[in-house]
């Protein structure tokens, strides 16, 4: 079993930048595909963002292209989810997911983080 904590989160203006962290601990976090939702309120969780177990291949929901990225360091069992140019619209409780596999897409996942809060302020 996988422990995932993220960190990042806050409040920032329309236009602003923020990064979130996932910190992962449990399991080899190299050999595992890893992936960003998030959940606004009254909706349901959303796909945002994956990469594969070595980084060499990402995917991202069509609301965030362009200006989110993912990316990890496996040396620091961590994923990153760099967020540019943020709007309203991007309000959400944003979750850390590690797959059961090591190539995207995802597939099913084996861990949830317990989520960081980001509110974007028009």
């Amino acid at each position: 079993q996988v422990q995932l904590v993220e960190s990042g989160g806050g409040l920032v203006q329309a236009g602003g930048s923020l990064r979130l962290s996932c910190a992962a601990s449990g399991r080899p976090f190299s050999r595992y595909a890893m992936g960003w939702f998030r959940q606004a309120p009254g909706k349901e969780r959303e796909f945002g963002a994956a990469i594969s177990w070595g980084g060499g291949s990402t995917a991202y929901a069509d609301s965030v292209k362009g200006r989110f990225t993912i990316s990890r360091d496996n040396a620091k069992n961590t994923v990153y989810l760099q967020m540019n140019s943020l709007k309203p619209e991007d309000t959400a409780i944003y979750y850390c997911a590690g797959s059961t596999r090591s190539a995207l897409p995802l597939g099913p996942i084996a861990s949830w983080g317990q989520g960081t809060q980001v509110t974007v302020s028009s």
